[in-house]
């Protein structure tokens, strides 16, 4: 298990760094490509060890997200701070929320066809997580103090509605493509992993 915990804090510390780095003309940003792979770790640490050790590893990446966030907090860029509070917020709720939804919807689901449980509970913690970072982060409608963060540019509009309802379908996308291609190593860890668990 102690493989999990590091592979879940090596993707969120890839992520934190990742998300400084816009691509795709600014719809995205590396960190969208990596977060996903929480998931799957999250998923395989189910299917061997069961929920419980899956909790223990999502509390983990939640600590370590944290700490990013509190490290990003000091570090002051072009524009402020790489980390604001309104982002450390919608970052933690949304990992911690949807990564705990993924665990409970997998236990629930696991013994249908193998492919069923990492794909829908994948789904499920992927769009909560998609909805609740930017809607917490950029959403217009909720209101945060201004030391927490400026967010004035993410209302600006697009064909779509603001910019970040844009930006959340685009990240969206990638999780949802990232959650397919992510079956494959499923089934080669957990096939090769569980033997020797068992």
């Amino acid at each position: 298990m102690i493989i999990a915990i590091l592979a879940m804090g090596a993707i969120v510390v890839a992520s934190n760094i990742g998300v400084q780095f816009l691509i795709a003309d600014g719809w995205l940003t590396w960190g969208a490509f990596s977060y996903p792979l929480a998931f799957l770790v999250t998923d395989v640490t189910n299917r061997l060890y069961g929920p419980d050790r899956a909790r223990r590893v999502v509390l983990w990446g939640f600590a370590v997200g944290l700490l990013c966030s509190l490290i990003g907090t000091q570090i002051v860029g072009e524009f402020g701070p790489l980390v604001t509070l309104r982002i450390a917020l919608a970052s933690g709720t949304a990992f911690l929320v949807a990564q705990l939804l993924d665990v409970s919807i997998f236990a629930r689901i696991s013994e249908v066809r193998w492919w069923r449980a990492p794909l829908l509970s994948t789904l499920v913690g992927s769009t909560v997580d998609t909805a609740l970072f930017f809607t917490i982060a950029f959403a217009g409608f909720i209101a945060f103090p201004a030391a927490w963060g400026d967010v004035s540019w993410a209302q600006d509009p697009t064909a779509v509605g603001p910019l970040w309802v844009g930006l959340a379908l685009a990240d969206w996308a990638v999780k949802l493509t990232v959650a397919l291609a992510a079956l494959v190593p499923f089934r080669v860890i957990t096939r090769n992993l569980a033997q020797r668990v068992a």
